[in-house]
């Protein structure tokens, strides 16, 4: 196993390690290392944060890049907005695992409106659905649509969202 000096410390370290024993340096055989990945912030801020902030892979220490800003967008992200694997969407998130008001994801753990193979929320549906309205095949609420309870107020309310969606898209 080929030797080096690590970029930072200049201890001997192998070519081959991840992070330098001694410092803790990131791939500390390369001469210069920035990270990996990709990240982009919109000029325009609002209140400090970038409008719109894209952040994948990891920076120069090695840590994991996260999309910080009004919408973000990466494998982690925190906004108003977010598009994220795991993410917090304080008004609307898009994702793997998400959190916030309202979230589309596979895991959606919302407030108001959750739509998920899990979801929560006042309105909740899914495979396995939480909430006050919960329409899924297997459902726990107040109000709830599912192949075991069929609830004429759950359904009747679903029936009712459906057209409004249908008449706000015009279909």
């Amino acid at each position: 196993m080929p030797l080096a000096r690590c970029r930072e410390c200049q201890n001997e370290i192998s070519t081959e390690a991840v992070n330098c024993p001694h410092c803790g340096a990131p791939f500390p055989a390369k001469k210069k290392w920035a990270g990996r990945g990709f990240e982009w912030r919109s000029k325009q801020t609002f209140y400090g944060y970038p409008l719109i902030h894209v952040a994948f892979g990891r920076d120069a220490q090695n840590k994991i890049r996260v999309a910080k800003g009004v919408i973000a967008v990466g494998q982690f992200g925190i906004g108003l907005v977010t598009f994220a694997q795991f993410g917090i969407g304080l008004l609307f998130g898009f994702g793997q695992f998400m959190l916030g008001l309202t979230g589309i994801a596979q895991f959606a753990v919302a407030g108001l409106f959750g739509i998920g193979q899990f979801a929560t929320g006042y309105v909740a549906i899914g495979q396995f659905a939480l909430g006050y309205y919960a329409l899924a095949q297997v459902g726990f609420g107040k109000f709830i649509w599912s192949q075991a309870v069929k609830d004429p107020e759950a359904m009747e309310f679903f029936r009712q969202l459906l057209d409004s969606v249908r008449d706000f898209l015009r279909i």
